[in-house]
């Protein structure tokens, strides 16, 4: 695929660039709790702005039902970027309507534009592609050129990610050309041991990656929800915990093919439970007791791993050649459950190994702990996207890039 350095050896003065970024952040009203998005594309449209180009960047954020709802306006998003580029940004109050297309004919060469949410027009996520098709030309006609930099939508057949690279000349932004290098560097020619970290809610979301990485990782260590599948499936009560009973069969034999294999798989030993979810708003004390993972009581649900298994799985991460972890190890967003999260991202750091963080909660978590970015070889903006490239499975935004 091209990428924004050759575009930028082209002349883009005075030619109207479009920007697919990733603005979807986290909101608590209209203040932005982690602009680590935002933060990412910066590099592609200062660039931009700077050799001239008029910018307009476009995004989705959460999931408004193709119409348009206040709640996920991007204008929180807007006004961010331009605290971080230093100049103003200006804002259209919808996608292609008359607002988008009089901000874009009023940006001079360098001003760089927002576009209002994405999936505001039915068009953006429809099933239909003469749908979709018919909004991206609304989109081409805004643009001369168009940049892809949102990597955390490539997995996404969407009018703005996959039908609007066609209509126009194409390039690959700087973010989602480091995401790419990066992602093979997990696939193709990997320093071993390679150990991974696997946590977060369902253990449904992360099947297709363990099965692929059955065959290439040689340490899988489980956290998180999904965990207590997995000890279900070796027959111990998990109380009140989060459970996918109809995931047992695949998980069973994934731990039969991962001793087959010769891959550790690691589970926890000791995890923090109690009988009742934590306020994540008031962050009340919880006080959680610490139990063997196979005495959790039937009434009680485990929320965090244990200290020993903290322990564990730094040991397991100590002599990693690389490392990808995904998903969090508990309820890392109160602090009586965050420990476990906090341990595997201390571990990261003190590895020696390349170490990925692959995006979501996991990326979030990172910075909500206070810990620095620049002591993670890389920080994935697609937590989604990072694992169905790992999952082997072609995805969309990509595919739209290549040439």
């Amino acid at each position: 695929m091209k990428t924004i350095d050759e575009l930028l050896a082209e002349s883009v003065a005075g030619r109207r660039v479009f920007v697919r970024a990733d603005l979807n952040v986290p909101l608590d009203g209209t203040t932005i709790t982690d602009d680590g998005r935002i933060r990412a594309v910066l590099p592609t449209v200062k660039a931009l702005a700077e050799a001239g180009a008029r910018v307009v960047v476009a995004s989705h954020l959460g999931r408004p039902k193709g119409t348009p709802d206040p709640v996920f306006s991007l204008a929180p998003a807007a006004a961010r970027l331009g605290e971080l580029l230093g100049a103003e940004v200006a804002f259209a109050t919808d996608t292609v309507g008359e607002s988008a297309q009089s901000v874009v004919a009023g940006l001079a060469d360098g001003q760089v534009a927002v576009i209002e949410n994405l999936r505001f027009n039915a068009g953006e996520t429809s099933k239909d592609d003469a749908e979709r098709a018919a909004f991206a030309d609304r989109l081409a006609a805004l643009a001369d050129v168009y940049v892809g930099d949102g990597f955390g939508a490539v997995h996404r057949k969407h009018a703005s990610v996959y039908d609007l690279p066609a209509k126009l000349p194409h390039y690959a932004g700087y973010l989602i050309a480091n995401e790419v290098t990066v992602l093979k560097k997990l696939t193709e020619d990997v320093k071993r041991p390679y150990v991974v970290a696997l946590g977060g809610a369902k253990v449904s979301d992360k099947l297709a990656v363990i099965d692929q990485l059955l065959g290439k990782a040689d340490r899988l260590l489980i956290g998180g929800g999904m965990a207590y599948t997995f000890l279900k499936a070796q027959g111990h009560e998990v109380g009140i915990s989060l459970l996918q009973e109809d995931q047992i069969p695949a998980v069973t034999e994934y731990m039969e093919r991962a001793e087959k294999n010769g891959v550790e798989l690691v589970l926890p030993v000791d995890v923090l439970i109690s009988t009742e979810f934590p306020d994540l708003k008031t962050k009340a004390p919880a006080n959680p007791t610490t139990v063997a993972a196979d005495a959790i009581p039937a009434d009680q649900e485990g929320l965090d791993i244990g200290p020993q298994t903290r322990k564990l799985y730094a040991s397991k991460l100590a002599d990693a050649g690389t490392v990808f972890w995904n998903g969090p190890m508990g309820v890392f967003e109160h602090p009586d459950y965050a420990e476990g999260t906090r341990a595997v991202a201390q571990a990261l750091v003190d590895t020696p190994g390349f170490t990925v963080v692959g995006g979501g909660d996991s990326a979030a978590a990172v910075r909500i702990l206070g810990f620095d970015e620049n002591a993670f070889g890389h920080i994935s903006t697609g937590g989604g996207a990072s694992l169905e490239y790992l999952e082997g499975k072609t995805l969309p935004g990509l595919a739209a890039l290549e040439d």
